[in-house]
């Protein structure tokens, strides 16, 4: 079965006439937005990243959680926080980012919570660098109903691999990967599906095409290319790929380097969906890192307050305005 067909019947498997409709809402409401120039934002997301811990153990250099550079405390998702998430979400909720910030398995829960949010037929995906990946944990991952499993590997081979990934194990990751796939094989599971992830950087640009046989060679299901956040870029970065199709930005007349994205005055995802943290914030996307624009807690407040509070609109009203005025849009991804 192709991989297009397999998450068809996923997708197709969550389906309910509660979600349908609530799709249709938030669809509707985001086209009258961009229509009518104001958020006219209604029904409730379609998908969230829950993030498990701002916890890592590695020291990734364009990383804030390996780089311990939050202004926010580090700790771990409750029991609570994840049933008040259920509670509010489940029934209009269709997908689970179980990822924002951090290393999610070195949550002790992980997989307990993965399994209370399956059992609300919700499709569910993780990220990973795969060094907490090991055999005593791989057959529970496998057995919880995970869908998607992203494992990130920014190398072939150990050198490369650590120039990015600071303080990691490059042999680990890839016997833990084939581990994985054996356990997976085993059990004569289907999923989760397992992709890798390849961050292109400059002195990994020579290995594009070496990690999509690498990752045939492993077993995965499939093999990404992903172009790199980095946060100093106007003057240029060491990390910077030299091959233009894989950067996300490019040198301006002025000598400045400028994101390639168009940045259009509108954003599904702000419509759509949103991050909740650790500590049960809710900031708009993956690309508030460090939570600078929250707009309430779902630990205390409920969802539907703080999606028509006069904060989330005023951000949504600012996106539809002059989305460029927005910092943390200013290295978005939307529109390339």
């Amino acid at each position: 079965m192709s991989n297009n067909l397999v998450w068809l019947k996923k997708i197709l498997a969550s389906i309910t006439i509660c979600r349908l409709l609530n799709i249709a809402i938030v669809n509707i409401s985001y086209v009258a937005s961009i229509v009518f120039g104001r958020s006219m934002q209604k029904g409730k997301p379609i998908s969230i990243s829950i993030e498990p811990t701002t916890a890592c153990n590695l020291s990734c250099p364009e990383c804030p959680s390996g780089l311990k550079k939050f202004s926010r405390k580090t700790g771990f998702i409750s029991d609570a926080t994840i049933d008040n998430i259920i509670s509010q979400f489940a029934k209009q909720l269709m997908y689970v980012t179980f990822y924002f910030q951090g290393e999610p398995l070195l949550h002790p829960k992980f997989v307990e919570y993965v399994r209370k949010l399956k059992s609300k037929n919700l499709i569910v995906s993780t990220s990973t660098n795969a060094h907490k990946l090991t055999k005593e944990n791989n057959e529970n991952i496998i057995c919880s109903g995970l869908d998607r499993l992203i494992i990130s590997l920014d190398g072939t081979d150990s050198e490369t691999y650590l120039k990015y990934r600071k303080g990691g194990d490059f042999n680990l990751v890839i016997s833990n990967i084939e581990n994985f796939i054996e356990c997976r094989k085993r059990l004569k599971s289907k999923s989760p599906f397992v992709e890798l992830q390849f961050i292109v950087f400059k002195h990994n640009e020579h290995q594009i095409d070496e990690i999509k046989r690498y990752g045939k060679k492993l077993g995965v299901d499939s093999v990404s290319i992903k172009t790199a956040q980095l946060y100093e870029f106007e003057e240029g970065n060491e990390l910077m790929p030299g091959l233009i199709k894989y950067s996300r930005y490019k040198k301006q007349a002025d000598g400045k380097y400028r994101i390639k994205s168009k940045l259009p005055n509108k954003c599904y995802r702000s419509w759509s969906g949103n991050v909740i943290t650790w500590d049960g914030n809710v900031v708009p996307c993956c690309f508030d890192k460090d939570a600078d624009y929250i707009f309430g807690n779902i630990i205390s407040d409920d969802y539907s307050k703080i999606n028509k509070s006069k904060e989330y609109n005023n951000f949504r009203n600012q996106i539809l305005k002059d989305r460029s005025k927005i910092d943390i849009c200013r290295n978005c991804t939307e529109g390339l």
